[in-house]
């Protein structure tokens, strides 16, 4: 299913957390926490101004991100869990 978020936001699909520490314990599913990092999926067309000027969203497709514990709101998509969320939810880019 082809799916386009509208104005400035933006779908996004969780990165994996490690199974082990450092160290090489193994974290249980139940102690592990949510990764606040994922690949952006999609992106809207951007927002608009007061005026109708339309600003350019500064992610794209294919980037990985950094966001909040607690941003955005989980969605289903074709059985694939993702993160719908403002582009201001997201605190950067990786390189």
């Amino acid at each position: 299913m082809a799916f386009k978020p509208l104005h400035d936001r933006v779908l996004v699909r969780r990165v994996e957390s490690e199974e082990k520490t450092a160290g090489g314990l193994i974290i249980p599913d139940s102690a592990k926490e949510k990764p606040q990092q994922g690949e952006v999926v999609a992106v809207g067309e951007g927002g608009r101004k007061d005026s109708g000027e339309l600003i350019e969203m500064a992610v794209k497709a294919g980037d990985t991100v950094l966001f909040g514990k607690w941003s955005g709101t989980e969605i289903t998509l074709d059985g694939e869990e993702l993160l719908i969320m403002k582009e201001s939810d997201i605190l950067g880019v990786m390189s």
